[in-house]
């Protein structure tokens, strides 16, 4: 059975990163988070000044991107990604709606961009990986063997981010994740660089109403179809 790159784009809190994590798990590939990468930069910005309200310090930014080491090892008990921002388990921080509101217009600057699809390339030049993100099909990787473009509505996606973030014991407000949900959203498809959009390639992937099972299912099902051709 060959190994492939298996690219999975698509809107915010889809579930992406999830099902990339498990399928990787699955079929015994290596996983990369994309988006985490573009997150570890807003943290970074955050811990630095970089951020007055929702304006990034451009100039700072790249002065300083130099000084942005962001690495992935799996968790020796999950065996799940771990985002390291400079050697730093940030996992946890990135995760959070302060950093979820400025991750999109972090990822609109071009040479941001630039910098991360350039370090994910030397990640994905072996196969046999998985990598989730907004443009991997379409910027990173668009000779991908694999491709899948994932949606739900607005609101299943709010609801998911409001569930994710009241296990973890913090007080959220459903309707202020569902309005950074559609700002994201609206951020995403309208950039000047890279926006999100469904390579002409790729598979769609609606998950508003399926079951965990039944996506791990799908997805193993285009695996297969895609390795053994």
């Amino acid at each position: 059975m060959k190994k492939i790159v298996i690219a999975i784009d698509g809107f915010s809190s889809c579930g992406k990163s999830t099902m990339a994590k498990a399928l990787a798990r699955n079929v015994g590939y290596l996983y990369f988070d994309s988006g985490a990468m573009y997150r570890a930069v807003a943290l970074y910005c955050l811990r630095n000044g970089l951020i007055n309200g929702e304006q990034i310090d451009t100039e700072g930014l790249r002065a300083q991107l130099g000084n942005i080491n962001i690495t992935f090892e799996a968790d020796p008990v999950t065996k799940n990604s771990i985002t390291l921002l400079n050697g730093e388990n940030v996992e946890h921080e990135i995760r959070s709606l302060e950093v979820s509101r400025l991750v999109s217009h972090v990822a609109a600057l071009d040479f941001v961009r630039t910098e991360m699809v350039e370090q994910q390339r030397r990640m994905g030049k072996q196969k046999g990986i998985v990598m989730d993100g907004r443009d991997i099909g379409t910027t990173v990787f668009p000779d991908a063997e694999l491709k899948i473009f994932v949606t739900a509505s607005a609101e299943v996606r709010a609801q998911r981010r409001y569930d994710e973030l009241k296990a973890r014991g913090d007080n959220p407000d459903y309707n202020e994740i569902l309005e950074n949900v559609m700002e994201r959203d609206r951020i995403d498809q309208t950039r000047e660089v890279s926006p999100l959009k469904k390579a002409d390639d790729a598979l769609l992937l609606d998950n508003s109403n399926m079951t965990h099972a039944q996506q791990e299912a799908w997805l193993k099902e285009q695996f297969i179809a895609h390795t053994e051709c």
